[in-house]
């Protein structure tokens, strides 16, 4: 057999991608490399050194020795050996890794992930970006679109940004977490080098996958690095969920925004989308409530009352252990403040007010001062033009703001009175007073703030 002489680039591709397929074969039959080490007489330091791609020049009999051990089969010893004798591989096994398992059914949201499936399974989009306001469901949209692309045969390459709320169940000894992790660390400027990590050329190739970046903090996304992972992996595309969008060209924005609750006028709706994901919630704390009309009047308007935020109204219901619903919709009714906190668990509470407060931090002065007038104005809703007399500036740039508040999630569409309105979410109001919503001191108000 021919011996090819690779040079430093080329040996250091090849082993990098011998490391990742020998780290994959082993997670996918459940080894550690204590135990590979055992059955192939290979130490732990030469298999760990493998797998990180530090080892020189592999020896044709260590590769053996591990196939061995991992009882691989003809095509899969083919490829490690490929990996070894050239500086990279085209294409080379790629697990079916599947996503996460999500922790909670989906209540409505099929429109939304059919819209975002079909775009990313057709390539029509390679990046979108899932925006809206934390616990809006942003995380459990992706776990649904994720597992139909998976479904429709693209691997799925899942990572979790730190300090996240994962709001499902990894995967133990999940093969495609390392490789999902070196995208995020390329795409975030880890490493020396602006170029792709060549185990993850090696990996994907130009082949069909999907990698989902979950809960990412878009600011130290690099758009540079990302230009080179999408042209060097053209099969790659990304779905990224994120309190503010990339602003980067080519980015698909997808703003998701809480669930419908329409104004409980008339005879209340069971199926709005709101209500059943609120009467899902009760089933689960207190399935001795009957659904009845009456009961059923009380949901629609703790619906409506907490603008069908997901998190808000999960964190409402679980109040149900120790009030009814005629004392939880009066609660709402006076001060909702205190439901945001889950008593089930408080975290959950503390991470809503958290966020939201990282969130009204983080809008522009002008637009805090806006979001402070509309909610001393106690009004449920408001229309453009009460921007533009608000602010007293240009309809476009009155225009550009409400684009950005609904962008930022502090408010959402509503379409009760038949025209185009606005709300500023509950969970807003409520925590308001407590957060940074006030203008910073000493911050120059919008021209024209003070016109009545």
């Amino acid at each position: 057999m021919a011996t090819t002489i690779l040079s430093p680039e080329g040996a250091t591709a090849a082993t990098a991608a011998l490391g990742s397929l020998i780290r994959g074969h082993r997670l996918r039959i459940g080894l550690t490399q204590r135990e590979l080490a055992d059955l192939s007489t290979i130490s732990v330091r030469a298999i760990r050194d493998l797998e990180k791609g530090k080892a020189q020049r592999p020896r044709t009999d260590t590769v053996r020795l591990i196939s061995d051990a991992l009882r691989l089969g003809p095509r899969a010893r083919t490829a490690l050996e490929d990996a070894v004798r050239r500086g990279g591989v085209r294409h080379l096994p790629l697990e079916r890794s599947a996503p996460p398992v999500p922790l909670h059914p989906l209540i409505e949201r099929r429109a939304e992930a059919a819209v975002i499936t079909e775009e990313l399974r057709s390539g029509a989009e390679r990046l979108i970006t899932v925006v809206g306001l934390s616990g809006v469901g942003k995380t459990r949209l992706a776990l649904e679109a994720a597992s139909r692309l998976h479904d429709a045969g693209l691997p799925v390459l899942w990572h979790t940004a730190p300090g996240a709320v994962a709001d499902c169940l990894p995967a133990d000894e999940d093969p495609a977490a390392a490789p999902a992790a070196d995208c995020a660390g390329f795409l975030h400027g880890d490493g020396p080098s602006d170029t792709v990590p060549p185990a993850l050329t090696a990996l994907l190739g130009d082949r069909a996958a999907l990698l989902v970046l979950d809960g990412a903090d878009t600011g130290r996304l690099d758009f540079q690095r990302l230009g080179r992972l999408l042209r060097e992996l053209p099969g790659l595309r990304l779905l990224v969920t994120a309190d503010t969008p990339w602003n980067v060209p080519g980015e698909r924005l997808f703003l998701l925004a809480p669930l419908e609750a329409p104004a409980p006028t008339g005879a209340a709706r069971p199926d709005a989308p709101a209500t059943r994901f609120f009467l899902d919630r009760l089933r689960r704390v207190r399935p001795d409530i009957v659904p009845d009309d009456r009961a059923l009047t009380d949901i629609a308007w703790v619906c409506h009352r907490l603008d069908g935020h997901p998190l808000a109204l999960a964190a409402a219901a679980s109040w149900l252990t120790v009030c009814d619903l005629p004392t939880l919709r009066g609660i709402v009714e006076s001060d909702p403040a205190p439901l945001l906190d889950h008593l089930a668990d408080g975290r959950s509470g503390s991470h809503l007010r958290e966020s939201v407060g990282r969130t009204l931090a983080g809008l522009p002065a002008g637009h805090r001062s806006l979001i402070t007038e509309l909610c001393a104005a106690g009004r449920d809703e408001f229309l453009l033009e009460d921007v533009v007399r608000l602010t007293g500036l240009p309809l476009p740039h009155c225009g550009r703001t409400v684009r950005d508040l609904l962008v930022g999630g502090v408010i959402r569409s509503s379409t009760d009175g038949g025209r185009s309105a606005f709300r500023v979410l509950c969970v807003v109001r409520a925590l308001a007073s407590a957060t940074a919503c006030a203008p910073t001191a000493g911050a120059p108000a919008p021209a024209g703030t003070a016109a009545a």
